[in-house]
């Protein structure tokens, strides 16, 4: 037996989860690829639409363009975070999954490193399938700067994916993850400069919505999805989702370590 059997690469240990989790999903693709392409048409249809009618153009672009250019992100945040909480709590403490993994030549942290690149490739998936949507009704821009859109939608579910990763290292009851979505993914849905720009906000709001994770993706999706607001600044937003995510990746693999292998 070579050393290369033996020690198996990074890349192939990261690479042999993506691949499990990617086999389970495709062997129902209908069902499960379903839901991107109907989501943004029912969101764009209930709230676009009516309330389109009452909303003045927003930051240089209709109040369509400025919602759904946000919903390209919102769609892998929400993604992202459910494949890392409801489904890697499932697999931690009923279906035993990791006991499996652990079984070959991995680690707690190339698992869940494994894991997190999955829920990227999920939001890079959604956020592709909601571009599509708002593209085939002129809500985005075509041009090259819309090929960028899967690459922030891929960073954002990793981002998500990560934290989910973090609050599920906490959570021993799945009821305790209604804390999260209604604690923070909803209120960051609403304040983070979806549905309405964050310089509406008072002040302190204002400070508070630049803390969130997901301002940040939402301005680099919204300028690869309009191909417009180009700025420095957008580097920024770009370091700060890249630190958060590796901030919570790391903590997030050493805290459920800690609780895997007892």
């Amino acid at each position: 037996m070579t050393c290369s059997d033996r020690c198996p690469s990074l890349a192939s240990r990261l690479g042999s989860v993506w691949y499990r989790h990617f086999r389970t999903y495709t062997k129902d693709l209908v069902s499960n690829g379903f839901p991107p392409f109907m989501e943004p048409l029912i969101f764009l249809a209930g709230m676009g639409l009516g309330m389109a009618q009452y909303v003045p153009g927003l930051a240089g672009m209709s109040y369509l363009q400025f919602l759904a250019s946000a919903l390209v992100m919102t769609s892998a945040m929400f993604t992202a975070s459910f494949e890392c909480t409801y489904g890697t709590f499932v697999r931690l403490e009923f279906d035993k999954t990791y006991d499996g993994m652990l079984a070959a030549p991995l680690s707690v942290a190339d698992v869940m490193v494994g894991e997190a690149l999955w829920a990227g490739t999920k939001g890079a998936f959604f956020s592709l399938a909601v571009l599509l949507v708002i593209s085939a009704f002129g809500l985005a821009e075509l041009g090259p700067a819309l090929l960028l859109t899967p690459a922030v939608g891929f960073l954002t579910g990793f981002l998500f994916g990560a934290i989910g990763l973090l609050v599920t290292s906490f959570v021993t009851n799945m009821n305790h993850f209604n804390f999260f979505f209604t604690g923070l993914l909803s209120p960051m849905f609403m304040f983070c400069g979806t549905v309405f720009p964050i310089e509406n906000l008072p002040g302190p709001l204002q400070v508070l919505a630049e803390i969130l994770p997901l301002t940040h993706p939402v301005r680099l999706g919204r300028a690869a999805a309009l191909g417009s607001g180009w700025k420095a600044s957008l580097l920024l937003d770009l370091a700060y989702t890249a630190g958060v995510a590796a901030l919570a990746m790391y903590l997030a693999a050493r805290r459920l370590e800690r609780r895997i292998v007892k």
